[in-house]
C-alpha cells in the first residue's frame, strides 16, 4: 500500500487546476471571429397574403365563335356554287343555286289561281250587289241576298287560298338561291354544280366575320368551377409572331369520355380580321383563379432535418429556421400554406450563407438608400 504526501496531492492540484481556464479560453478564442463578424447583406422579402393564381398551359386551335351550315330548303340539282373556300361575303349575297324550273312553273300555276279567284270573288261581289238592290225595289227576296253573300264569302275564301299558294311558291322559287344570312368566310364547300342534293343538307359552311375564339382540351379540375372570365395568354404556333389575350367563356359541364377532358372556350379579344387564322394552332397559358395564399420567392426556400423551411429574420435582424408546409410550386415562387404569417420577414437570395444566429442587414435598394 501506498501513501502520498501532502506534498504530491498540493503539487497535483497545482498541475490541474489551471487547464479548465485554458479550455475556456480556448472555446472564447474560436468564438471571437464569429462574434466579430460584420451583418451579412441579404435579401429581404416582407410576407404577404396575396391573390393566387393557378397557371394552366393548354394547346388548341382557334375557331370562329358562331359558324353554321347552310342548305337549301327544298332539294334539286345544283347548277352553281358561286363561292370557294376563304371567300368573304357579305349579307344577302347568292351563294349557290339549284335548277329553278319546277319551281318556275309552279309560281305560273299559282299566279293562274289567283287571278281566277280574283274574278269569280269579283263576279260573286257583283251579284251580291244586284240582290241587294233587287231587294230594296222590292223585287228580289231575302234568301236571294243570303245565297249572294255566300257566294261572295266562298269567292274571298278561294281568293285568300290562292293567294297563299302564290306566296309559297314565291318563296319556293326564291328557295332555290343560297344567301348569306350576314357578313362571313366562306370555310366550306360541300356540292359542286351538277350534284343532287337534298332538303337542308349541308352546301356551304360560314364562320361569322368578326368573333373568334380558341378552343381547348383540359383535365378536369376542380378550379374549373370559377374559371369563368379567366384571363387566356395566347401564342401563334403555326404563326409565332402571334400574341393574343383571350378569356374564358364557356366550360363544357361533362367530361369527354373519348378524350377524358373539358372543353374550355376561350374568346379572344384582339384576333386580326383574317380567314388564314381559323383553326391556326395555338399555346394557351390559362390564368385560374386559385384563392389566396402566401407566396415567397424560391430563393428563400431551404430545408431543416429533411423539411422545408425557411430563414425568418426576427426583431433584432439575428435569423432563425422556421419549417414551412408548401402548397405547391409556381413559376419563380413557392407557395406556402403554414409555417410563416403575413407581416413577417424572410431571407431571400443568401440564404445559403446563413445559419441560426447570424445577424443580417437588407441588400435591397431601396434599404440602401434609406
Amino acid at each position: 500500500m501506498s501513501i502520498r504526501s501532502e506534498t504530491d496531492k498540493g503539487s497535483e492540484r497545482r498541475t490541474t487546476v489551471p487547464r479548465l481556464p485554458l479550455l475556456i479560453l480556448a472555446l472564447l478564442a474560436a468564438a471571437l471571429p464569429a462574434l466579430a463578424q460584420p451583418p451579412l447583406r441579404v435579401e429581404f422579402v416582407r410576407v404577404e397574403r396575396t391573390e393566387l393564381t393557378f397557371d394552366a398551359a393548354l394547346t388548341g386551335a382557334i375557331q370562329a365563335k358562331d359558324s353554321v351550315d347552310i342548305g337549301f330548303r327544298l332539294g334539286g340539282r345544283v347548277t352553281e356554287v358561286l363561292v370557294r373556300e376563304g371567300d368573304r361575303v357579305t349579307q344577302g349575297q347568292a351563294l349557290a343555286r339549284t335548277d329553278p324550273l319546277q319551281q318556275e312553273q309552279a309560281l305560273r300555276v299559282a299566279q293562274a289561281a289567283v287571278a281566277s279567284a280574283e274574278a269569280a270573288e269579283a263576279q260573286a261581289r257583283q251579284a251580291l250587289e244586284r240582290a241587294d238592290a233587287m231587294l230594296n225595289r222590292g223585287v228580289g227576296t231575302r234568301a236571294a241576298l243570303d245565297a249572294a253573300s255566300q257566294a261572295l264569302s266562298a269567292a274571298s275564301g278561294g281568293l285568300a287560298q290562292a293567294r297563299s299558294a302564290l306566296g309559297q311558291a314565291q318563296r319556293a322559287l326564291e328557295d332555290t338561291v343560297i344567301r348569306a344570312p350576314s357578313n362571313a368566310i366562306v370555310t366550306a364547300r360541300r356540292a359542286e354544280p351538277g350534284q343532287i342534293v337534298g332538303a337542308a343538307q349541308a352546301v356551304i359552311s360560314l364562320a361569322s366575320a368578326t368573333g373568334r375564339e380558341a378552343v381547348f382540351q383540359t383535365p378536369d379540375t376542380p378550379l374549373l368551377r370559377d374559371a369563368i372570365g379567366a384571363p387566356v395568354t395566347l401564342t401563334g404556333i403555326d404563326f409565332p409572331d402571334l400574341h393574343m389575350t383571350a378569356h374564358v367563356t364557356e366550360i363544357a359541364p361533362l367530361v369527354d369520355p373519348a378524350t377524358g377532358s373539358v372543353t374550355v372556350r376561350a374568346e379572344i379579344d384582339n384576333a386580326p380580321p383574317t380567314a388564314s387564322l381559323l383553326g391556326a394552332a395555338v399555346r394557351g397559358a390559362v390564368h385560374f383563379p386559385a384563392g389566396s395564399g402566401i407566396a415567397v420567392p424560391w430563393t428563400a426556400l431551404t430545408s431543416v432535418d429533411g423539411q422545408p423551411a425557411v430563414w425568418r429574420v426576427d426583431s433584432d435582424n439575428r435569423v432563425s429556421l422556421a419549417p414551412v408546409q408548401i402548397e405547391r410550386f409556381a413559376n419563380g415562387t413557392v407557395i406556402l400554406g403554414a409555417g410563416i404569417e403575413p407581416g413577417q420577414t424572410v431571407v431571400g437570395a443568401g440564404s445559403q450563407m446563413l445559419y441560426p444566429g447570424r445577424q443580417v442587414t437588407n441588400a435591397s435598394p431601396a434599404a440602401r438608400q434609406e
